[in-house]
């Protein structure tokens, strides 16, 4: 059964989801062990044998918690309690979890109504929306792609692990994996961009960071990869649409960095809010079922995003809310959030014969397992340690790795005449509507941070310059409109300084869940500040913040230096002041794509050739290009400079032939021809000339982060074998082909000489 995808459904009146699956499970075929769960435990399996079908039900329920809620809620409202009631339903058994709810003194109060006042004492698992940092707020998760360091999130996903689980969290519904292409989408933010292999690298390193070396420890959180599956290939960019994709795709793009999160040791995920080819996500036996467990082997469990379930029907898919529940759970959706269907409607679906006993007892068992898996069975009151909450929450510790990951997330995409650095001594114009702010710095899906303790660009830089400097802060405009009198402040502020810092771009809330833009541009009121100010002839430094990448047109794309300030966190102002007086020498790298224009979406470098590609200098006429601009990159991914200057000598290969069990190594010399010591980031990319599928103009395969003194030189060598050169095939698997190859090592996707390399076949 794991072979070619079956998305029928079962007729209204059928037992199960898919005759043929259900038929399967009864029979004991080879879904018997994962779903029924393999190697049974005799503390769960005696549990579950006192256990009502009701509070079986309960373990799979996860509300909000009215106990101890967040401050705000990025989530509409639905099916809400008040904390009493709340407290009712847990000592009944009737409810698994809880999420989004902090501290220590009302986690206690819930656990002990769990744990010493229900029947069955089965403890409650606390979740919560830890995406990038709990009070310690890192830079978003684009922006730490940006770093080319999946060694510095999985620190940062360790600290953010570490404040949550002080203030009681258990289990974070992070890291987001899925690959974005489309940046009209706003939650491009929360994952590692447009690539296949730095997603990979990001997902497993994120898992590691939170989960740390022992589930069972005070401070392991529970990751949770998401949305399974394709959601960051939604049509149009449009937040919560329908996804029309290929197997090959799915298995080649979007599935990989999920299975790289789950090798890692993830042992939950959460089902994505999106159809595939016409069957929602939420009620995917195909996704959670024959891939997920069959062919994976997962053994975690599955949580539905926000009342997922319940959007079933709105999908069109559920008759009404019995019916999403039937489809839901048979489908492999272990547990519900919020929407509060399995309790509604679950057990009299198993009592009427519609929900076998052995598949609610197989998501109950999964259940179980990971509460067994996080030690709270023998330790219930785990991560609820009023000392941890004083001590290790936003510790300078922290605040040290906030400051060292945004420095390493900023990306410079150009600096015309060396006007980067600036000299401590210089007169600035700090000019935008971001210089003085404090609301949008930390970036989408903080819940639970203060603003107020984030450092503002203004305070950044004024620290950093140490009185030295003359800055004068103008805002000029707000997000999305004009101010009175705004620009002609501005203009006299830059007429009376050196350089223009223009702080300007996206808003928090313009990034993110439900934040699509059909214009991935700088608002037009900041827009309007930037071509007054540059009509000054002043130099202009653009501090781009942003969550996604930006099509930049007039003074902001003509700036003498732009630098992609992101939403970098708690330490943003410090980090960008030590960027822009160059006490730190930028080098981070582009993780998307920034196009000329928005009408370019989806844009990823990895795209197809065609059979009419447009050729920069060829013909303009017939060939895939559009009216008004090139069929390219305004800055390519992996594109970003610093303050050095490196030059690439040719790619060499230790062998022109590839054997098919075999290795060869690809070498480059880099040189350093500035004056500063610098970091860059050599890439190794493939492209498979003629291969039974067409592929992608450039794949990345390997980069290295390499220090390179001024005027020194360093060698970066990569392996390459088989297994690297592999695709998908038309029959779903992969396969690698005999034939030739182009081969890079280079500064970005965009650049860089080939040499060819021959895969020899197999003996």
């Amino acid at each position: 059964m794991t072979g070619g995808r079956n998305f029928s459904r079962a007729p209204r009146n059928a037992v199960g989801n898919t005759t043929v699956l259900m038929a399967a499970l009864a029979v004991g075929s080879c879904w018997s062990g994962i779903v029924h769960g393999a190697d049974p435990d005799s503390q769960i399996e005696t549990l579950m044998a006192r256990m009502t079908v009701e509070e079986k039900v309960g373990q799979l329920n996860l509300l909000n918690d009215e106990l101890r809620p967040a401050k705000s809620s990025i989530n509409p409202e639905a099916n809400r309690r008040q904390a009493e009631e709340l407290l009712k339903e847990i000592r009944a058994g009737r409810v698994g979890a809880l999420f989004n709810g902090v501290g220590v003194a009302g986690g206690l109060r819930a656990q002990r109504a769990a744990v010493e006042e229900s029947r069955l004492k089965i403890p409650l698992l606390f979740g919560a929306d830890v995406i990038h940092g709990l009070r310690t707020v890192f830079p978003i998760p684009l922006a730490e792609a940006a770093s080319f360091e999946p060694e510095l999130a999985e620190k940062t996903a360790r600290a953010a692990a570490v404040e949550a689980t002080a203030v009681g969290v258990h289990w974070t519904f992070a890291p987001m994996v899925d690959v974005a292409r489309d940046q009209r989408w706003g939650r491009v933010c929360e994952g590692a961009g447009e690539d296949v292999y730095l997603g990979k690298l990001f997902a497993a390193a994120r898992v590691r960071g939170f989960q740390g070396t022992s589930l069972t420890a005070e401070n392991a959180l529970l990751a949770t990869p998401k949305h399974f599956a394709a959601y960051g290939a939604v049509a149009a960019g449009l937040d919560y649409n329908s996804v029309d994709i290929s197997e090959q795709s799915l298995r080649e793009i979007h599935f990989p960095p999920f299975q790289a999160a789950f090798e890692a040791g993830a042992l939950s995920t959460m089902s994505a809010f999106n159809d595939i080819n016409g069957v929602p996500a939420s009620a995917s036996p195909y996704l959670m079922t024959q891939v997920l467990r069959g062919e994976w082997g997962f053994r975690g469990f599955v949580v539905s995003d926000y009342t997922a379930d319940k959007e079933l029907i709105l999908h069109g898919y559920a008759q009404d809310d019995q019916d999403a529940t039937r489809l839901a759970i048979l489908a492999g959706v272990d547990m519900s959030m919020q929407s509060g269907l399995y309790s509604a409607h679950l057990a009299k679906l198993v009592g009427e014969g519609a929900v076998p006993t052995a598949t609610l007892d197989a998501a109950v068992r999964r259940v179980l397992r990971v509460k067994k898996a996080l030690g709270l069975f023998d330790n219930p009151y785990r991560s609820l340690d009023p000392a941890r909450e004083r001590r290790d929450v936003a510790t300078p510790e922290h605040r040290r790795l906030a400051h060292a990951a945004a420095l390493r997330s900023v990306v410079l995409l150009k600096n015309d005449k060396q006007v980067l650095p600036l000299p401590k001594t210089a007169r600035i114009a700090l000019i935008g509507p971001f210089g003085e702010d404090h609301a949008n710095l930390h970036g989408p899906w903080t819940l639970f941070a203060e603003a107020s303790e984030a450092i503002s660009l203004q305070d950044g830089l004024a620290r950093a310059a140490g009185g030295a400097a003359t800055i004068e802060t103008v805002k000029g405009s707000d997000i999305d409109a004009p101010l009175p009198g705004g620009i002609d402040a501005a203009v006299a502020a830059a007429r009376s300084a050196d350089v223009v810092l223009l702080a300007i771009g996206e808003s928090e809330r313009m990034s993110g869940e439900a934040q699509s833009r059909t214009e991935i541009v700088v608002p037009p009121a900041q827009q309007a500040l930037a071509e007054a100010v540059a009509a000054t002839g002043k130099p202009v430094v653009v501090l781009l913040r942003t969550g996604r990448a930006l099509a930049l047109h007039g003074a902001v794309r003509d700036a003498s230096a732009i630098l992609v300030a992101w939403f970098l966190g708690s330490e943003t102002g410090s980090a960008v002041a030590d960027v822009i007086f160059g006490d730190f020498n930028p080098s981070g790298r582009l993780p998307v794509s920034f196009p000329f224009e928005s009408g370019q979406q989806p844009y990823y470098y990895n795209h197809k050739s065609t059979g009419r590609p447009y050729r920069a200098g060829g013909a303009k006429e017939y060939t895939a290009r559009y009216r008004e601009t090139g069929n390219n990159a305004l800055y390519p991914f992996g594109h970003g400079i610093g303050y050095a200057a490196f030059q690439y000598g040719v790619t060499r290969l230790s062998d022109s032939n590839l054997p098919w069990n075999g290795e060869v190594t690809v070498a480059a010399r880099i040189t350093n021809t500035g004056r500063v010591d610098g970091e860059e980031v050599a890439q190794l990319y493939i492209h498979d000339r003629v291969a039974s599928v067409t592929r992608p103009v450039r794949e990345l395969k390997g980069f290295r982060k390499v220090r390179v003194p001024a005027g020194s030189s360093e060698e970066v060598t990569f392996k390459l074998t088989r297994q690297d050169l592999q695709f998908i095939g038309t029959d779903g698997q992969w396969r690698a082909e005999p034939g030739l190859f182009d081969i890079w090592i280079a500064p970005s996707s965009a650049a860089g000489d080939p040499v060819p390399l021959q895969l020899l076949p197999g003996s």
